[in-house]
C-alpha cells in the first residue's frame, strides 16, 4: 500500500525470456528472513515497465484454449493494464478516469472469479464489476458502505457469491499529514462483506455486514491484502502497519478473529500480497514480503502455517499483488506465478522452478 522509492532495475522496454533455472544467495537475506541460503530464480518473463501507472494488483482470466490473460490495476492512470500470461506483453489497456460505468478512480484490488472481474477503486470507494471476455460493465456497488477500500477476496455461495473487500479507514490526518489510526473501538469494520449476485447482464452486491476484531492482538491496523481458504473456514488479512508488525492475522469466514498471527517472526519488511496453491487437502500459502531493493517470497504450509522456506526472483522488487494461475497456461501447463514489479508492470514465473527450487512434493492427479 505505501509506495517507496522506485528502483531503476530494468530498461522500460525489456521483455525477457529467461531459463527459469535456480541459484543460491549465500547468507542471511537482507530483508531479515532466516534462511541462511535462499533460491533465486530466473523470472520466465517481464512486462514492459510503465512508471506513469503505478501498478498495484494482479489477477489473471483463462481462456478457453489455454492463453490467458493478466489484469493489472494502474492506480495514477485510472485504468486497468491488460498483459499476456505466457509472455507479458502488453495486449490493451481498459477504461478511464471518472465515475461512470466501465470507468475509474485510484483502481487499487482486481480479482477474477469465473466470468466476472471486480475491481475495487479506492477513490470512487465502490467494487465495479466487469464481463469476461467481454470486459462490459455490469454494475457497481458499495459506494454507501466503503470509505478507503484497497483489496478483495471472492468465493463461490450458492447461486452467487461472498466478497471481502477491506477497508483502511482512517481517524483523520495530522499536521504533518500523515494517517491517523482509529481507536481499537473503532476497527471493527475494517473488512466489509458483501452478497453478489448476477441477472443477466447486470450484477448487485447486497451489504452482508462488516468485520474486524478490537483486541490488541486481533486489530486490523492497516488493511490490504485478503484472501480465504473456504476449505478450512479461514481469511489471511495482511498487517500493513509497520510501526507495529509484520505479520498475518488469521480470521474464520465469518468474521471472528481466530487469536492467532504468524509472519512476525520471519517478516523483517512489509507483509503484502497473499495467494493460496492447493494441493489435495494440503498446499501452500505465498506470501509476499515487500522490499525496494527486492522482494523476498514466502511459503507457510495451508494447514499448520508453519514457514515452508523463501524464494526471490532475479529481478522483481517492491512488490505489492501477486496471483497464483494454478490451473495454467499454453506456456505453464503446471501454473503460473504473477508478481507486481516495482509499481511499473509485472514478471511471471513457472511454478515448476518454484516447486523444484522449493522441494514441493507433487500434488495428486
Amino acid at each position: 500500500m505505501t509506495r517507496r522509492t522506485t528502483l531503476a532495475l530494468l530498461a522500460a522496454s525489456a521483455v525477457l525470456a529467461l531459463s527459469g533455472c535456480a541459484t543460491y544467495a549465500d547468507g542471511a537475506p537482507d530483508a531479515g528472513t532466516p534462511a541462511a541460503a535462499m533460491p533465486v530464480l530466473d523470472e520466465a518473463f517481464a512486462s514492459t515497465m510503465t512508471p506513469q501507472d503505478n501498478i498495484d494488483s494482479l489477477a489473471s482470466w483463462r481462456h478457453e484454449d489455454g492463453s490467458t490473460w493478466v489484469f493489472g490495476t494502474a492506480k495514477a492512470t485510472d485504468r486497468l493494464v491488460v498483459y499476456d500470461g505466457d509472455t507479458g506483453r502488453t495486449l490493451r489497456t481498459v477504461g478511464s478516469t471518472g465515475t461512470g460505468a466501465g470507468q475509474f478512480q485510484r483502481p487499487n484490488g482486481v480479482f477474477v472469479i469465473d466470468d466476472l472481474l471486480f475491481v475495487v477503486e479506492r477513490d470512487n470507494r465502490r467494487v465495479q464489476v466487469l464481463s469476461l471476455p467481454a470486459l462490459a460493465p455490469l454494475g457497481h456497488f458499495g459506494d454507501d458502505r466503503l470509505v478507503k477500500p484497497y483489496g478483495l477476496w471472492a468465493r463461490k455461495a450458492g447461486d452467487g457469491y461472498d466478497l471481502y473487500v477491506t477497508d483502511a479507514y482512517m481517524a483523520g490526518e495530522d499536521a504533518q499529514g500523515e494517517d491517523i489510526l482509529p481507536p481499537f473501538a473503532e476497527l471493527d469494520e475494517r473488512v466489509k462483506r458483501f452478497r453478489v449476485t448476477r441477472t443477466g447482464d447486470a450484477v448487485t452486491g447486497t451489504d452482508a455486514g462488516a468485520f474486524g476484531d478490537t483486541g490488541a492482538t486481533g486489530a486490523l491496523r492497516v488493511v490490504e491484502s485478503i484472501w480465504g481458504d473456504a476449505d478450512n473456514d479461514r481469511l489471511l488479512v495482511a498487517e500493513e502497519d509497520e510501526t507495529y508488525a509484520n505479520e498475518f492475522k488469521v480470521y474464520g469466514l465469518d468474521g471472528t478473529f481466530s487469536g492467532r498471527v504468524f509472519g512476525d517472526d520471519v517478516f523483517a519488511a512489509q507483509a503484502e500480497g497473499i495467494a493460496l496453491y492447493t494441493c489435495g487437502t494440503g498446499g501452500w500459502w505465498i506470501t509476499t514480503e515487500q522490499a525496494d531493493n527486492r522482494t523476498t517470497f514466502h511459503l507457510f504450509e495451508r494447514g499448520s502455517l508453519d514457514h515452508v522456506g523463501s524464494f526471490r526472483g532475479r529481478m522483481v522488487a517492491n512488490t505489492d499483488g501477486i496471483w497464483l494461475n494454478q490451473a495454467g497456461t499454453t506456456r505453464f501447463p503446471q501454473g503460473a506465478f504473477y508478481a507486481v514489479h516495482d509499481d511499473q508492470g509485472m514478471v511471471g514465473f513457472d511454478w515448476r522452478d518454484i516447486a523444484r527450487a522449493m522441494d514441493l512434493p507433487a500434488c495428486p492427479a
